[in-house]
């Protein structure tokens, strides 16, 4: 038995597919099961029932594919305790990032951390919460950058912030005439929201206690962009609800049309989320000093209430 081996289970369990695990692993396809079968052989057990499609593990193969990634983590923990006792930090870090985020946070901070840490090789993409879950949980990404807490199994949440929420409104708008708003003040037929499947607009439901929102009079538009979702109060009237992040880049007549919650204002809790087989720790130290150095003194202070998110489908 090899760690080459364990990885190439590993590797059919995450992919559910010969082919492309093979692919992921650098190898051809009759290496891989050839190695997978005497494993199999040596084990005397059956670890891939591949009579179907896609390939799934046995019910003892399950058991098995879980301790291998369990000793797959240990022995990459060796590997990484070993760079760190000589003072190298080499490696890539896969980061999923939620789209209501990505824009605004990582050109607050990437720039100085690609040069302050050269031997890490950041793969950056946007997707939503339900897919970085999933690719955490088949370790195809390291770390998700997301809206918590999602109290999902077997992931850890690393809290990085608080950004809280406020109001974008036309100025004829009745919440524009507000000091302060209060969620009972926003009107459902007046409100744009995100598309289904981004945790945002499950939060904005909570916030307003929602069950339908979205339709504007007789025109029903929902978007995947905030940016997207201000251009429509400029152009269409109505309100939004926007993260304190999104705010910066506005301008000074935009900023004119934002008005705050009442304290304790609704936030969002912004989070480094791993699986628990994660090993590169201290990359999610630098990602995680560099994050929270990065938005410190650009947010508001004060009293802030989470506002639930739920795991959209």
């Amino acid at each position: 038995m090899t760690l080459q081996q364990l990885e190439y289970i590993v590797a059919i369990d995450t992919h559910r597919n010969f082919g492309k695990a093979a692919a992921a692993c650098f190898v051809t396809q009759p290496t891989l099961s050839g190695m997978v079968k005497k494993l199999e052989e040596e084990l005397d057990v059956v670890l891939f029932d591949r009579s179907k499609s896609p390939v799934v593990p046995t019910r003892q193969g399950a058991v098995l594919v879980e301790q291998a990634r369990a000793v797959l983590h240990e022995a990459g923990m060796f590997r990484q305790l070993a760079k760190g006792a000589r003072g190298h930090e080499v490696g890539e870090l896969r980061i999923g990032v939620i789209p209501t985020l990505a824009p605004y946070l990582l050109p607050l901070f990437l720039g100085r951390f690609v040069k302050e840490h050269p031997g890490i090789q950041l793969t950056i993409e946007e997707l939503t919460t339900a897919t970085i879950v999933d690719r955490l949980v088949r370790e195809t990404l390291d770390v998700g950058l997301m809206a918590t807490p999602l109290k999902v199994p077997g992931l850890k949440e690393r809290p990085l912030f608080r950004e809280r929420f406020m109001v974008f409104a036309a100025p004829d708008e009745e919440v524009a005439r507000k000091r302060y708003v209060v969620p009972t003040d926003i009107d459902p037929d007046r409100l744009w929201l995100l598309e289904e499947g981004h945790c945002m607009r499950s939060q904005v439901m909570n916030l307003c206690e929602l069950r339908k929102a979205g339709a504007y009079g007789n025109l029903s538009y929902l978007s995947g962009s905030i940016g997207s979702l201000v251009r429509m109060v400029n152009t269409q009237g109505g309100l939004t609800i926007v993260p304190e992040l999104a705010a910066l880049d506005m301008d000074a007549r935009q900023r004119q049309l934002l008005h705050p919650f009442k304290s304790p204002a609704p936030s969002r809790e912004i989070s480094a989320v791993t699986y628990r087989h994660f090993l590169k720790e201290r990359m999610l130290d630098h990602l995680a000093t560099a994050i929270t150095t990065a938005v410190e003194g650009r947010l508001g202070k004060g009293r802030s209430e989470v506002v639930p998110v739920e795991v959209p489908a």
